[in-house]
């Protein structure tokens, strides 16, 4: 999971989507050195453990209750998105035991190149993913509550579609450049994935930067636009007369999804861009930087943590749902009670349930 940049232009593009999931290698000249993290070794096996086991078995739930969702035609619109985003964090948590032995292994990759480049892949995928679907799903709660009459009686699902597909085409059309170089290198006795630094050009550098800059830059402008969706969700409903369980949910929700940016993206995008300048180490002009030698070792361990921050969307993620919509929420709330009494809850009872809270 490392930096790499590679000597032509096309593989300079190949750095730029490498450094979003890099433990990365940091130089300051043609001599420059392997600048590492060693607490990795240790942190993250434990953590992404329990992301695997957490999340993996959390996500698979939630499938489950969209798919009775689907049977009782119910949710529409946000169910497609929901589902969607459940699946990128499946495929995200199933690359995981390939980063648990990497890092087992102080960072030593014994798997094909081809892995290597997959499970990069997904991470970026995954994290990308996510951030453009919770947009959606907040956009869409937003438009239910300030259009409320056109929401119940229009059927959205070809538009929930549309709306999916241009996010997956979106972020996988911005993960191919992990396999258009290799993705592992030897480092003396062992094997790297993504984690190699070769100089460039300064102008490729700055094109680097730039073009780095302004995916942080997206990033913001998707959480502005979350922010300002949840906002406005939350002082619509409060300013009518409804019941107070419901206001306190709308403002759960709006805490869970500006939570899981804040938790897990945010600090990523604001140490990514000090981070990537002093991995670049530009020499002149724009982009340049003269930081010690101990300000880019606290900027790369602080780079390791918040890689670490992201992979927990994967089991926030079914919070946002829990709170997102009623059937949702009352359909878990009711599978889960009858599974306290252990009463088996057929496929005909789940979609009953749902039905009751119509």
């Amino acid at each position: 999971m490392s930096l790499s940049i590679l000597g032509n232009s096309s593989h300079s593009c190949l750095f730029l989507f490498s450094v979003f999931l890099s433990l990365e290698t940091m130089g300051a000249d043609a001599n420059s050195t392997f600048l590492d993290s060693e607490f990795r070794y240790v942190l993250f096996p434990v953590v992404y453990s329990i992301i695997f086991v957490v999340g993996f078995f959390a996500n698979l739930y939630v499938l489950f209750v969209l798919r009775c969702l689907r049977e009782a035609k119910a949710m529409g619109e946000i169910r497609i998105y929901m589902t969607n985003l459940t699946i990128a964090d499946l495929l995200f948590v199933c690359a995981l035991p390939f980063w648990i032995g990497y890092y087992r292994r102080k960072g030593d990759w014994v798997f094909q190149d081809f892995m290597c480049q997959l499970a990069g892949s997904l991470f970026f995928i995954n994290n990308y993913g996510t951030i453009l679907f919770l947009g959606a799903i907040s956009l869409n709660r937003y438009w239910a509550v300030t259009r409320p009459l056109d929401a119940a009686s229009s059927d959205h699902r070809r538009r929930g579609i549309i709306v999916c597909v241009v996010i997956w085409v979106f972020t996988i059309s911005l993960s191919i450049p992990f396999f258009t170089g290799p993705g592992t290198n030897d480092d003396g006795n062992v094997t790297r994935c993504f984690e190699a630094y070769h100089n460039q050009t300064e102008d490729e550098k700055i094109k680097v930067a730039i073009i780095h800059f302004l995916i942080i830059a997206m990033f913001f402008v998707v959480f502005f636009l979350v922010v300002v969706c949840n906002f406005l969700i939350a002082r619509n409903l409060l300013s009518q007369s409804m019941p107070q369980g419901v206001k306190r949910r709308a403002l759960q929700l709006l805490l869970a999804v500006v939570g899981v940016f804040v938790l897990c993206f945010m600090p990523h995008h604001v140490v990514q861009g000090p981070w990537a300048l002093a991995v670049l180490n530009i020499k002149e002009g724009w982009g340049h930087v003269n930081w010690s030698q101990d300000t880019r070792q606290a900027l790369n361990d602080a780079h390791q943590i918040t890689l670490l921050l992201m992979g927990f969307n994967c089991i926030l993620d079914p919070v946002v749902y829990f709170f997102a919509t009623r059937k949702f929420r009352r359909f878990i709330v009711e599978h889960i009670k009858k599974l306290s009494r252990g009463e088996a809850c057929s496929h005909s009872e789940n979609i009953q349930v749902i039905f009751e809270f119509e």
